[in-house]
Order: structure tokens, then C-alpha cells, then sequence
């Protein structure tokens, strides 16, 4: 029963931040100034890379997105 409700606590925790960082990475995408974008972009990374060291979401995923944002970034005019 203890092994259920820490699970049952430790999902919910876990889709917290999972749903955060998705959001962010969805504001990231939605920015269309370069400036702000820019300022955006190392706390978005930073959050992935938290989820990745946590294995919320896989390691690869992570660094797949931070590229993804990164070469979007980098084509703002």
C-alpha cells in the first residue's frame, strides 16, 4: 500500500514538471523575437536537461528538443 500511494505521489510530481517544461518549450516556439527567444532559450534547456537527469523523459529526447529550439533561435531574424 506505501509502495502504491509513493508511486501514485511521485507521477504527480513527475507530470508537473513534465507539463511545465512542455509549455515552456511551446512559448519557446510560439516567440517570434529573436531577443526574447535568446533569453528564453538556456532556462528552457536547463528544465529539459532536469527532466532528463530525473528520467522523466529520456535523455535523447532532451537533447533532440534543445537542438530543434536552438536552430529555431538561431534562423529569428
Amino acid at each position: 500500500m506505501k509502495r502504491i500511494r509513493q508511486t501514485e505521489k511521485r507521477k504527480l510530481h513527475n507530470h508537473y514538471y513534465a507539463k511545465t517544461a512542455r509549455n515552456a518549450v511551446r512559448k519557446l516556439r510560439a516567440t517570434t523575437e529573436k531577443q526574447e527567444a535568446t533569453e528564453m532559450l538556456p532556462k528552457v534547456s536547463s528544465m529539459l536537461d532536469k527532466l532528463a537527469k530525473r528520467h522523466i523523459i529520456h535523455v535523447n529526447k532532451a537533447s533532440n528538443l534543445k537542438s530543434k529550439l536552438a536552430i529555431y533561435v538561431n534562423k529569428l531574424g
